[in-house]
Formats: C-alpha cells, sequence, structure tokens
C-alpha cells in the first residue's frame, strides 16, 4: 500500500476569483468536503500537509522577471486583468499564486528525500497549465508545472521527465514552452481545439528539433465519454512505456473534462480519472520509483471536482496494477 501527502489549507483557497468567475475559492472545499465524507482523511496512508509558499527566485526559474514584478504590482491594486481577461487581478494574488508553486514544488521535495515518507503527493490547486513565461491566460498565474520541472533538474538533477494532462483544454503553457526539450516528454488528451480554449493541441504537434516525437497530443471531439478516453489513454501508456521511460512523472487530473462541466463539453464520468490513475500510478513504480505529483488543474462543476479527485487520491492509495 501507498503513502500519499495530500495538501490542504487556507493558503491554497486564497488562489480563487470573485463570483461569477468559474475559478473560485470554494473548488478546493468542494473536494475537501467528499474527502472527509469518505473518512479519507482519517486514513494511515494518508498523510495531510499544509500549503508551503515558493520564494521568487524559484517562480523566476520558470517566468520572466518583467512579468513577475506586474504580478506583484497588480497584487497590489488589486485590478485590470493580467491576461486579455480571463485571469482578473486581485489584492494578494502574487502571495496566492506563490502558495501554490510552493506547494507543488513541496510536493517534488516530498519525493525526492530519502526517508520516503510517501511515494505519491496530490496538490489539488496545482496544475496551472495555462501560464507562459510573460503572462498569465485561462485563470492560470504563474505555472508551477514548468517550475517544478526546471527545479527537479537544477535542484535534483533529473533528466527525463513525463508531463500527462487530462484537462478537457490543453496544456499550451506546458506545450509551447518545452516544445523543443528533448527530455520533457507530454502526453495530453484534451477536447479538440476547434471547438474549446486555448485552440491548441493538434494531434501534427508532436514537438520540434530534437524534441520531435517527445510529444503526444490527442484530441477528442465534443461529447466523448470514457469509453473513448480510456481508447486514447492506451496512447498514453504506450508512450510512457515505449518514449519516455521517466523518472518522475507529473499527472494533471483536471475534472472540467467530466459530463456536465459549465466550461466543456465532454461527457467522461469519474471512473475516467480512476482508469488514468490507475494506469500512471503503476508506471510510475515500474519506471521511477513511484514518484508521482498529481496536481487538480481545472473543473467547474463542484460535485465532479469532489468525485474526480476523489477517485484520484483513492488510486494513489492503492496497491498498483500489474500489467
Amino acid at each position: 500500500m501507498c503513502r500519499t501527502a495530500v495538501f490542504y489549507g487556507d493558503a491554497l483557497a486564497r488562489y480563487g476569483f470573485e463570483n461569477p468567475h468559474p475559478w473560485r475559492s470554494d473548488r478546493i472545499f468542494a473536494f475537501w468536503s467528499k474527502f472527509q465524507n469518505e473518512n479519507l482523511d482519517k486514513s494511515s496512508q494518508i498523510v495531510i500537509k499544509d500549503p508551503v509558499s515558493a520564494d521568487e527566485e524559484s517562480i523566476l526559474t520558470f517566468h520572466e522577471r518583467d512579468y513577475v514584478d506586474l504580478v506583484k504590482k497588480s497584487s497590489k491594486t488589486g485590478s485590470g486583468f493580467l491576461d486579455m481577461g480571463d485571469t482578473p487581478a486581485f489584492q494578494g494574488i502574487f502571495e496566492a499564486s506563490s502558495f501554490v508553486v510552493g506547494t507543488t514544488l513541496e510536493c517534488l521535495n516530498l519525493l525526492m528525500k530519502k526517508q520516503h515518507e510517501v511515494q505519491h503527493v496530490f496538490n489539488p490547486i496545482g496544475g496551472l497549465h495555462h501560464a507562459r513565461r510573460d503572462s498569465a491566460a485561462g485563470f492560470c498565474v504563474f505555472n508551477d508545472i514548468g517550475v517544478a520541472i526546471l527545479i527537479a533538474r537544477k535542484r535534483y538533477g533529473l533528466k527525463r521527465i513525463a508531463y500527462i494532462d487530462i484537462d478537457a483544454h490543453h496544456g499550451d503553457g506546458i506545450y509551447y514552452e518545452f516544445e523543443n526539450d528533448p527530455l520533457l516528454f507530454m502526453a495530453d488528451i484534451h477536447e479538440d481545439g476547434r471547438f474549446l480554449y486555448p485552440g491548441t493541441g493538434s494531434e501534427l504537434e508532436t514537438g520540434i528539433g530534437e524534441a520531435e516525437g517527445t510529444k503526444l497530443n490527442i484530441p477528442l471531439a465534443p461529447n466523448s465519454i470514457d469509453k473513448d478516453f480510456i481508447i486514447a489513454f492506451n496512447k498514453i501508456e504506450n508512450f510512457i512505456n515505449n518514449v519516455a521511460k521517466p523518472e518522475l512523472i507529473i499527472l494533471q487530473c483536471g475534472a472540467d473534462s467530466l459530463n456536465g462541466d459549465p466550461l466543456t463539453h465532454l461527457k467522461y464520468t469519474p471512473n475516467a480519472h480512476r482508469y488514468a490513475t490507475d494506469v500512471i500510478h503503476r508506471l510510475a513504480h515500474k519506471h521511477c520509483m513511484g514518484r508521482l505529483i498529481a496536481l487538480g488543474g481545472g473543473g467547474y462543476n463542484r460535485a465532479n471536482i469532489a468525485s474526480a479527485w476523489t477517485e484520484v487520491v483513492k488510486s494513489l492509495l492503492a496497491e498498483p496494477q500489474h500489467g
């Protein structure tokens, strides 16, 4: 059985925008209520951890100085937008965003400790996959994933890192920032960009230069269901086994791909998240000593968030399936 750290606290809830914005602070509370109802908070295999703030130097490993300064300035005034209109500033947004990044970095630190207190980690508010080095995008201010990838290399000497993304939206902030990186193996199942923001993630986008073939984009048609997802996910399993062979796996498990999300058109059930995590969990033990960071990502139907993320955590606790 696997010990898993789950991060929870008000500091993570601070990363939320005012009503009627779809990303509000209550997202993490919806997950936590379900988590407690299933008594997972009392499990001997679960370690509850407090959020951690990132220092500015860590954020600057990925983001450009001018942009970080803009976020800091906007955080004081609390006015305007950090992008073209999806990501409004609020007072304290720099500090709130720093907690998201810092918590994902603490996930990495826990996995790399020699005493192996936990094998897996889950940050429910991590996975801000749209933010670019020089700008916010799609509700994402700082890209905690990008920061974690670079710090995993700089601090721990990891080279081959696999990033899997099952959020309904294409993870463009990772794809384009690492498009020419031959050691970042990205596999992304998402709703076809012809129907959904950010409009990217064609199956023809496989990386450029030396990185060609290290990226796998799988767009699905609107109204795709679990069966369609599982067929597509088999390609990801083969990709991780035969191409990536990673030292670390990061799984972005956005719940906006479930039926009933107000922003998207996919129709999965929580079983899709359980299936994906079961597969990735097994691959993590096969390739990288179990080192698996799970990040909540998007999701705007509170019941879906609660169910999908709880299935992710339950999968991480289980004995890895063989196959």
